[in-house]
């Protein structure tokens, strides 16, 4: 027959016991989620002095690509404020591959409906990722750089607070 105090104690370790089992359900659910296959190649912000993105200032992105038998879809993010006055945002981009040519594009990227309302995600400072290229192949093993630098008549583009750029591998 048990005491009182045993009865005590052996509930108290049946209570830890139940305890460490959720935590260590809760922690493998954990390493299970995050280590999933990240599909993501490279991902990368810079931000925007004083969130006023100058005509001839140029940002620079560049990244490895070593499997060229697979398919890739590559996005410029951006991240605004209110302050932003434009409903689109428009950019010269250019590509410079390991080996040939340089790439150059102009690329149109919507970031309000015609309301006003802004398509990405956030309350005061908006996150938006444009897709630039779906589903294609780079040419070469080696390493890309993607420039991109702001197409609008302002000298001084203001609400803007960063820029990035990003690469995943396609499905």
């Amino acid at each position: 027959m048990l005491l009182p105090k045993q009865i005590t104690n052996l509930k108290k370790n049946q209570m830890l016991n139940l305890k460490l089992k959720r935590n260590c359900a809760f922690l493998a659910f954990l390493l299970v989620f995050f280590s999933c296959d990240n599909e993501t190649v490279y991902d990368q912000y810079q931000s925007i002095d004083n969130a006023s993105w100058e005509k001839n200032k140029t940002y620079y992105f560049t990244f490895m690509i070593d499997d060229i038998a697979v398919s890739y879809n590559l996005f410029f993010e951006v991240r605004n404020n209110n302050l932003y006055p434009y409903q689109n945002l428009w950019l010269f981009c250019n590509q410079e591959q390991p080996i040939g040519q340089l790439k150059r594009d102009t690329v149109e990227c919507m970031l309000a409906d015609n309301y006003g309302k802004w398509y990405g995600r956030g309350i005061s400072l908006f996150q938006y990722s444009s897709p630039i290229l779906s589903h294609y192949k780079f040419p070469y093993a080696g390493q890309y750089t993607f420039s991109f630098k702001q197409g609008m008549r302002d000298s001084l583009l203001t609400g803007i607070q960063e820029i990035g750029f990003r690469v995943d591998k396609a499905k």
